[in-house]
């Protein structure tokens, strides 16, 4: 179903004014449709993310600008990398024009008692945020970040679970993010 939603959503997007676009699937059917509105930039970006290690690599390198990897175990990361360039390289897609991406969970602090605090407001174990999200104090997050760019990982959502914690997105606005411009 969601290949052919993406079929829709990009032939759509793509049929020129005055033109109209079909499709016939299995789940879905149009027929001359005026594809109208048409949306105010040229193309709407399209970001798939997911763990599937055939499908989903595949419907992002055919339709993404975007694959994301959400919240991976490490010990996943380089399979997932490997499996969506097999993926691109199938589909004869250049690599440069899809960015990578990846979500995990942030839990960060400048010293190890306020790294342990935030981690137990959120319910998570420190050292298993080090290795499975960004954790640590902001040298180990910038580092983690590092690591991953050094793989291909142009973009980085950070989630923070903590939304009264106003202190920890001031944090990482001072102390990680002028370390990644």
């Amino acid at each position: 179903m969601l290949e052919e939603q993406l079929e829709i959503v990009t032939g759509l997007w793509e049929t020129p004014l005055g033109e109209t676009f079909s499709h016939a699937g299995e789940h879905y059917s149009l027929v001359d449709s005026p594809a109208l509105p048409k949306p105010v930039q040229p193309k709407i970006p399209i970001v798939i993310g997911g763990s599937g290690p055939r499908r989903t690599p595949a419907l992002a390198a055919r339709f993404a600008d975007e694959f994301n990897l959400v919240f991976p175990d490490a010990d996943a990361v380089d399979g997932r990398l490997t499996a969506i360039r097999t993926a691109l390289d199938e589909a004869g897609r250049d690599p440069s024009t899809l960015t990578l991406s990846i979500a995990h969970v942030l839990c960060t602090a400048a010293d190890e008692q306020g790294v342990n605090r935030r981690a137990a407001t959120i319910g998570r174990d420190p050292e298993q945020m080090r290795t499975d999200g960004f954790g640590g104090t902001a040298s180990e997050v910038v580092d983690r970040l590092g690591a991953l760019q050094e793989k291909g990982v142009k973009r980085a959502y950070l989630q923070v679970l903590d939304l009264h914690d106003l202190d920890h997105l001031e944090f990482v606005a001072n102390e990680i993010a002028p370390q990644l411009a």
